[in-house]
């Protein structure tokens, strides 16, 4: 993203979809779509409160599946950057 953009810096922004959209990436909509999803979780973090509202959302029994979609989305994004040196 910083080698993507003019000023040669990461934008001061959170969200992971405008982030994406930023650079030259080809990410798939599904991927956008996961990207969406996971600006969820950044929000812990600035936002204490809303910890209750992600354990409600986000069960158990579905985080292994959302831990190996941020793999899927991991490798995609360095093979991406190998790509484009």
């Amino acid at each position: 993203m910083v080698k993507d953009n003019k000023e040669n810096h990461p934008p001061k922004i959170h969200n992971l979809v405008r982030m994406a959209e930023q650079t030259k990436f080809n990410l798939s909509e599904d991927d956008m779509n996961f990207l969406r999803k996971m600006n969820d979780f950044q929000l812990e973090g600035r936002y204490p409160d809303y910890k209750q509202n992600i354990y409600r959302i986000y069960k158990f029994d579905n985080t292994d599946s959302i831990l190996k979609k941020v793999n899927q989305l991991r490798l995609c994004l360095l093979k991406e950057l190998q790509l484009k040196k």
